[in-house]
C-alpha cells in the first residue's frame, strides 16, 4: 500500500482523502471566518491577483478547481458573462454546498459539481482557464491531478495555482510560532477546532516550495511556468500555459 503524509502523520493513501474530508466538513460554515482571522484578509488580495492573472474574457469556459466558499467562480462568472461557462467544483459535499448557497445568494447562478481532482470529468481541450486555490495541497497525488488539469486545458490555456509556499527565510521562526501556536488557537477559539487547523498548518509545510512546484508543473507538460511570491513567500500563484 503506497503512504503519503496527512500533515506530518504518514498515512495509506486510500486513507488521506477520508481525513482531508473530514478536516473540511468540519470548517465548511466557518471557511470564510477563519480566513479572514488567519490572513488578516489578506487572502482576499491573494485571490484578486489570481483573478487578474487568470485574464477570464467573455465567452470563456473557466474550471475552479476546489472552488470552495466560490470567491473566484464569482468573479470568473462576472467575467465570463451569459455566453461563458464557469465551473465551481470542489471534492468536498460540505465545502461545495457552502459554495453554491452563498454564489446563489449573491446572484450567481453557474453549475457546481462535486470534483475530484484527480479524475476530473471532462473531455480533453476543454477549458480555457483552470485555477485551484489553496486545494493543491490537499490532494493525494498532486501530479495526477497538475496532469488532469493540463488535460482539459485548451492548446494556449492556463492553469494557475494558488497555495502556500515557502515562506522568506528571515521570516521562518516567526510563521513557525504563529502556524503552530496561534492559528490551533484560533480554530479553538472559533471555530471549536483546533486539531483541523493544526493539521492546515502542517500541510502547508509537507507542500512542495516554489521551485519544486514549478518543476512539477513542468513535467506534467506545462510551458512557460512562472510563479509569484505574495507575502513575503506566504503564498506563491505559479502559472503555466498548454501550448
Amino acid at each position: 500500500m503506497s503512504k503519503t503524509h496527512f500533515g506530518f502523520e504518514t498515512v495509506d493513501e486510500q486513507d488521506k482523502a477520508k481525513k482531508v474530508a473530514g478536516v473540511f466538513h468540519s470548517v465548511a460554515t466557518n471557511y470564510d471566518l477563519m480566513n479572514d482571522l488567519m490572513s488578516g484578509g489578506l487572502h482576499r488580495v491573494w485571490k484578486q491577483f489570481t483573478i487578474a492573472q487568470a485574464h477570464v474574457r467573455p465567452g470563456a469556459k473557466v474550471l475552479d478547481i476546489a472552488g470552495g466558499t466560490g470567491d473566484l467562480s464569482k468573479a470568473f462568472a462576472k467575467q465570463a458573462g451569459p455566453s461563458g461557462e464557469v465551473w465551481h467544483t470542489d471534492i468536498n459535499e460540505s465545502m461545495l454546498r457552502v459554495g453554491r448557497d452563498r454564489l446563489l445568494d449573491q446572484g450567481i447562478v453557474t453549475p457546481s459539481l462535486l470534483c475530484d481532482a484527480e479524475k476530473i470529468p471532462f473531455p480533453d481541450n476543454y477549458f480555457d482557464v483552470v485555477t485551484v486555490a489553496f486545494g493543491l495541497r490537499n490532494m493525494t497525488r498532486k501530479e495526477v491531478a497538475i496532469s488532469e488539469m493540463r488535460r482539459v486545458l485548451k492548446p494556449g490555456g492556463r492553469l494557475l495555482v494558488l497555495e502556500f509556499s515557502k515562506v522568506w527565510e528571515p521570516l521562518k521562526k516567526a510563521y513557525d510560532v504563529y502556524s503552530f501556536k496561534v492559528l490551533p488557537w484560533l480554530g479553538s477559539r472559533f471555530a471549536k477546532d483546533a486539531e483541523s487547523y493544526r493539521y492546515l498548518a502542517e500541510s502547508i509545510r509537507m507542500h512542495p516550495d516554489q521551485d519544486t512546484l514549478k518543476t512539477m508543473m513542468e513535467q506534467a507538460g506545462l510551458d512557460a511556468v512562472k510563479y509569484y511570491n505574495l507575502s513575503a513567500g506566504v503564498v506563491a500563484l505559479h502559472v503555466g500555459v498548454k501550448y
